[in-house]
């Protein structure tokens, strides 16, 4: 192959870091977009917009293009498994640890997601993944412990900060097993762009039912600020961000693709220092560098069988 047809025909490795790399700069920076979300709109009801704008540019956005919505029954428990977990019950926690400790914080405890994903894998489906990977993510899952636990004994082990992280954790594992079912919807043959479409969709529905139980006020906020951030979370955050992310996980499995949330934090930290006037000491710079250490190997990796 010429060297004009490599240019013109991008290698699978080439989009997949390409994809890699467009995740990590959006997802590094909504982290500090949700913040402008928090205050006088419920966050259950800033998930509902958010998702719900989403859902609907990817239904309308397949409905156009002529792609087909419809599901088998398998196809579609999958994406109400995919929904709860990842849109609905994860978000959840994201948005009330966000409330606790800086979005960075909850970035760099998302980098934890790759090696998650490889013991879940391992453990439901057999799927084994190379040395490289389990090092890889062994490495951010230690870089995560010390930033977190940094954090927490800078705070002199605060009842807030032990909160936000401890919710951060519980989203990052729900986020795992949605995880799970996006990969059972793949392997039942059903496309991305409907399957993220309908997952948003259950995920919204689950959203509203849980609000209208718990006595949430379904109010948006009129000012520039809080809807210039809802329509960067549900456009680029939302639709652009998981579409890629699951691209590139059925392309070159979950461990890699879930890693975008370790490149994350420095960009996450970055928008924090400048916009939340967070300050991080001696385990933040430890804690990053070992999730980007981690990083470099799980690049390396073979993919999973």
């Amino acid at each position: 192959m010429s060297l004009s047809d490599t240019l013109r025909r991008p290698s699978a490795d080439v989009l997949a870091i390409a994809g890699v790399v467009l995740c990590a700069v959006i997802w590094g920076t909504t982290w500090y977009a949700i913040t402008w979300q928090l205050g006088t709109v419920d966050p259950v009801a800033s998930l509902v917009w958010r998702f719900g704008l989403a859902a609907l540019v990817l239904i309308v956005g397949c409905a156009v293009s002529g792609r087909s919505l419809s599901l088998t029954r398998a196809q579609q428990l999958a994406a109400v498994g995919q929904g709860a977990f990842v849109f609905a019950v994860s978000y959840s926690f994201t948005y009330a640890a966000e409330g606790h400790v800086t979005s960075a914080i909850v970035a760099v405890v998302f980098a934890g997601l790759a090696f998650l994903n490889l013991v879940l894998f391992r453990l439901v489906v057999g799927q084994k993944a190379s040395s490289a990977a389990w090092m890889g993510a062994g490495l951010g899952i230690v870089g995560v412990a010390v930033l977190s636990g940094g954090e927490a004994l800078a705070s002199g082990l605060d009842q807030r900060a032990l909160t936000g992280i401890g919710l951060a954790m519980l989203a990052v594992t729900s986020s795992a097993v949605g995880n799970y079912f996006s990969w059972r919807g793949q392997q039942e043959g059903t496309a991305i762009l409907p399957q993220t479409g309908w997952a948003m969709a259950y995920g919204t529905g689950m959203l509203v039912i849980y609000g209208l139980a718990t006595g949430v006020r379904f109010s948006i906020d009129p000012s520039p600020g809080y809807l210039i951030s809802l329509v960067y979370l549900s456009v680029l955050g939302s639709v652009v961000a998981f579409v890629t992310y699951f691209a590139v996980a059925k392309a070159r499995g979950y461990a890699l693709a879930s890693y975008i949330s370790a490149l994350t934090p420095p960009i996450a930290m970055l928008v924090s220092v400048l916009f939340e006037d967070a300050r991080f000491g001696w385990s933040a710079a430890a804690g990053l560098a070992l999730v980007l250490g981690g990083q470099a190997l799980l690049s390396r990796a073979r993919p999973s069988a």
